[in-house]
């Protein structure tokens, strides 16, 4: 799943980064999800992580960005995620892929936007959608 921070502000600076990312491993472990990895940059995040079934993609959302907003503003950050997010299904054998992918996002991000990165994954798993609602 990838998700912006509010505006796509650039509110989740580096030093910050290995612990936020840390903190919403934990929620997936706490919630029955496995976390494969987590990574981003200072205004969006990816998660790579299996639902238990049991539990929605929907509620998984919500409970991963409102705790980890809620302890970024314990932290004393003004923060808050976007309204919305993405999520893929990815096959067993790129998961290996798709975490290094995660793991790389600072080097990835030198040369593309948060923008043009969700509208290539929107375009790879044949999503369409409306730019107004994608970005604001």
């Amino acid at each position: 799943m990838v998700f912006s921070t509010k505006d796509r502000r650039a509110t989740v600076p580096k030093e910050w980064q290995p612990r936020l990312w840390a903190y919403i491993a934990g929620i997936c472990k706490n919630h029955e999800m496995v976390c494969l990895a987590v990574g981003g940059t200072q205004n969006h995040v990816h998660i790579l992580l299996h639902l238990p079934p049991k539990l929605a993609l929907s509620k998984a959302v919500l409970l991963l960005k409102a705790n980890s907003s809620k302890w970024m503003g314990e932290q004393g950050n003004d923060f808050s995620w976007q309204e919305g997010y993405g999520a893929f299904s990815v096959s067993s054998s790129n998961l290996d892929q798709v975490t290094r992918y995660i793991q790389n996002q600072e080097v990835h991000h030198r040369k593309t936007s948060f923008e043009d990165e969700f509208r290539a994954l929107l375009r790879k798993h044949g999503v369409e959608y409306d730019p107004k609602y994608a970005f604001g």
